[in-house]
């Protein structure tokens, strides 16, 4: 009877065991890493979609800033944990392009990550010192040309986004300002509207409250076509033939993630980009949403490598 009893306990912990292997994903609760502080655009669409995933999976998704290294510590993190689904990566494109230009970082933005979804891009604004004598792209080309080196402009970190497109504007209308470095869009936007700094290209969000108050002016998006919340604002392509750039914010897991998780990701990404609530909250924003596959994902970020890679090259943009 002992020996039966014992079969059967040992029969119920086997069956206990394989029923909780074979829980589906999630099944407890997800840390979703955001490299950088709380607050800003990054920050916002993280957490807005950490939200909508939980909602539409059941399960909660905890956002966690860890901040340092221009990003790369909480990316670091991400590589080291199990991929199992339990450990994500929300991140803007400096994953890509921090490591292009610091001497060493320990990951390979490419190797060490499985892609899940591109959420969105995120169209720069041109915004200018009112006291600038420019009101549009040609009239800022034409001022920076008879006055060489005069104008300055910010970036908020080395190698974001804001940094490469004002050094490839720089090239694409051949002409010459000093750009100079700030811990930040804050203390960037602090000097711009004081007239410190000259210029900052940088997410449209953090410039359109200042210009709708007057204390600065934006003279240009980078994107292809003109935004809907900004018709008003032309695109730098008007005036420089094929100009165009952007931030972008994506999903990462560790590498080895298995596919069935990416894929569910993946789609749950893009019905939480389809619902009403993200669109009325960041639509309004300027921000372009990006439904998609993870092979769509890896194409665009192959293709967006390839693109700083050569600005990185060229302006000898070395991060400290």
């Amino acid at each position: 009877m002992l020996q039966r009893r014992t079969l059967i306990a040992a029969a119920a912990l086997a069956l206990a065991a394989g029923g909780a292997l074979a829980q589906p994903w999630p099944a407890k609760p997800v840390t979703m890493i955001i490299p950088f502080p709380p607050g800003g655009t990054l920050d916002a669409v993280g957490r807005l979609l950490a939200q909508k995933l939980g909602e539409q999976l059941g399960q909660t998704f905890i956002v966690e800033n860890r901040a340092g290294g221009a990003g790369t510590i909480g990316s670091i993190a991400v590589t080291k944990a199990q991929p199992d689904g339990y450990t994500l990566l929300f991140n803007a494109s400096t994953l890509t392009t921090t490591p292009m230009a610091m001497k060493s970082v320990p990951y390979d933005a490419v190797k060490d990550f499985a892609p899940i979804a591109l959420v969105a891009k995120a169209p720069l604004a041109i915004a200018l010192n009112n006291n600038v004598p420019a009101n549009d792209v040609k009239g800022l080309i034409a001022y920076a040309k008879a006055n060489p080196g005069k104008l300055t402009f910010a970036i908020g970190s080395t190698a974001s986004a804001g940094h490469l497109s004002t050094e490839l504007l720089k090239r694409a209308g051949n002409i010459d300002y000093v750009i100079v470095p700030y811990k930040g869009s804050s203390p960037a936007y602090q000097d711009l509207v004081g007239g410190t700094i000259d210029g900052f290209i940088d997410p449209i969000l953090g410039s359109a409250s200042f210009a709708k108050a007057g204390k600065l002016k934006v003279i240009a998006v980078t994107s292809k076509s003109r935004l809907p919340n900004m018709p008003e604002v032309p695109t730098v392509g008007e005036t420089v033939p094929g100009y165009e750039f952007y931030s972008w914010y994506g999903l990462w897991g560790p590498a080895g993630l298995p596919k069935d998780i990416a894929t569910k990701l993946n789609s749950e990404v893009g019905k939480a980009l389809a619902s009403a609530e993200m669109r009325e909250r960041l639509l309004p924003q300027g921000l372009l949403l990006t439904p998609g596959s993870i092979e769509d994902f890896q194409k665009f970020q192959r293709e967006d490598m390839a693109h700083s890679a050569k600005i990185i090259a060229e302006g000898k943009i070395r991060a400290e």
